[in-house]
């Protein structure tokens, strides 16, 4: 994927309250964004909820985005994901009605253990649990805590381009053995 050479510009123009350059941003990269937050969710109304909350996140926080430490579109991913991990996290809180109409079910607080525990879960643990330790610490810092290649490299003391070729090396091991 080739990077937006205007990003960093466009958030700098954001964080001077500039809200044309938000929108630029918006027509630029809600395409992307909104494929990571409905990977996350699954769910295509969520999805767009996390996305709406994460160009709020943008509008406000634009300032805060430093091109010395990551890409802008690895900055963009990771106020998506937090979205829609946000949103994941209210789900387990809401408390279901006795309205039967409304279709909800009371969620045993196990759900989500069980999730993990199911076939595909195990079946990822089992892959991720093969991989060489190097490979797999790279591919959770980027995965699961949302950290930029260049972040993963400061964090690990490695050169950016070692952290790379783990993290691909990685995947598509991943990727032969979910086959």
């Amino acid at each position: 994927m080739e990077a937006d050479a205007d990003l960093p510009a466009l958030l700098a123009a954001v964080a001077a309250g500039d809200r044309a350059a938000l929108r630029r941003v918006y027509e630029r990269q809600s395409v992307r964004l909104f494929g990571v937050a409905n990977a996350i969710l699954r769910d295509r109304d969520a999805a767009a909820d996390a996305l709406q909350d994460a160009f709020i996140k943008v509008a406000r926080r634009a300032g805060q985005f430093d091109p010395a430490r990551g890409s802008a579109e690895a900055w963009l991913g990771s106020i998506v994901r937090h979205a829609a991990l946000d949103i994941i996290r209210a789900r387990g809180r809401e408390t279901p009605t006795d309205d039967p109409t409304l279709g909800d079910e009371a969620v045993a607080p196990e759900a989500e253990e069980r999730l993990a525990a199911s076939s595909e879960g195990r079946r990822l643990h089992e892959c991720l649990a093969g991989l060489e330790p190097k490979n797999r610490e790279g591919i959770v810092l980027a995965f699961v805590h949302g950290l930029s290649h260049p972040q993963i490299a400061a964090r690990l003391g490695m050169p950016l381009g070692t952290v790379k070729s783990w993290i691909r090396r990685g995947l598509l091991a991943l990727r032969e053995c979910l086959a």
